[in-house]
């Protein structure tokens, strides 16, 4: 087995946030959201999964970096971060990880290791994909689970998608066939900024997950890199007719919506708790 233990500290009932560079990671909104909550929660390293056996490392090389006047060799990471939250009942595990290239499988195994040996009760993916959706108005953000119980306790679509997968498609399969309850919440990203960061949908990533877990996500602190971020794209969306034409269009198709997002309400959260509280009666 290629994880490697780094602190096997004790975390409460914790719940696995994750989200991979690349194909479902569109302008890094998934990645930039899980490293805010390590940033926040002063996150410690709990393991790793050795890239050896899933990189092609002609397609995703390692890294030289001078540490402390040393040469090291950074290699593709998928490290697993813990954080205490105080105040909560349940703690955090990160993965601000990298899309392996191979074994998805055998990947996929090394993560439910760690799932079960950290006895973690509920993993949620987070990712980000383009979409004809205006940068001007709030991100959609649209969930799902697979396990009928607890989608019909809050309000998320049962996935219906059918065609070409990445990781976290593979990972929510073995999840479901592990009886681990995983949720997967999905940001629309504007397409005609997707290559540049963007601290809107990240941000709404983490509201949602806030609502979610009841945790504090701190995703009001994103406020000054998102004005910083609109303005930009407002100066080069003015400088294009066509293109602003395209934003008003896009806009008005946005604001005859229905909103998709995931339900509103206090009791969200509660409602989790009461779901992952009956699958662990005795605890």
């Amino acid at each position: 087995m290629a994880v490697v233990w780094r602190d096997r500290r004790d975390l409460d009932r914790p719940v696995l946030v994750v989200g991979f560079e690349g194909w479902f990671d569109v302008a890094q909104a998934a990645t930039e959201a899980v490293r805010h909550l390590a940033g926040r929660y002063d996150a410690a390293e709990v393991a790793g999964i050795d890239a050896e056996d899933y990189f092609d490392f002609t397609a995703r090389r390692p890294e030289i970096r001078l540490v402390g006047g040393d040469r090291v060799i950074v290699w593709p990471p998928n490290d697993c971060v813990g954080a205490t939250t105080p105040g909560t009942g349940r703690d955090l595990l990160l993965l601000a990880g990298t899309e392996p290239h191979l074994r998805w499988r055998s990947f996929c195994d090394e993560l439910v290791e760690i799932i079960r040996a950290t006895r973690t009760e509920l993993v949620i993916t987070v990712g980000a994909l383009a979409d004809a959706v205006p940068h001007t108005r709030p991100p959609m953000v649209r969930g799902s689970s697979t396990n009928p119980d607890l989608a019909a306790r809050l309000g998320l679509d049962r996935p219906s998608y059918q065609g070409p997968t990445g990781l976290i498609g593979v990972l929510h399969d073995r999840l479901d066939r592990e009886d681990v309850p995983v949720i997967s919440l999905r940001v629309a990203v504007p397409h005609y900024v997707a290559n540049t960061p963007n601290p809107r949908a990240s941000q709404a990533l983490l509201r949602h997950l806030e609502r979610v877990t009841g945790i504090p996500t701190g995703y009001d602190d994103l406020e000054d890199r998102i004005s910083e971020w609109a303005l930009q794209v407002d100066r080069a969306v003015a400088e294009d007719s066509e293109v602003a034409a395209y934003v008003r269009r896009l806009e008005a198709q946005a604001d005859a919506r229905l909103p998709l997002d995931l339900p509103s309400g206090d009791d969200l959260a509660a409602e989790v708790e009461r779901f992952l509280r009956e699958q662990h009666p005795d605890e």
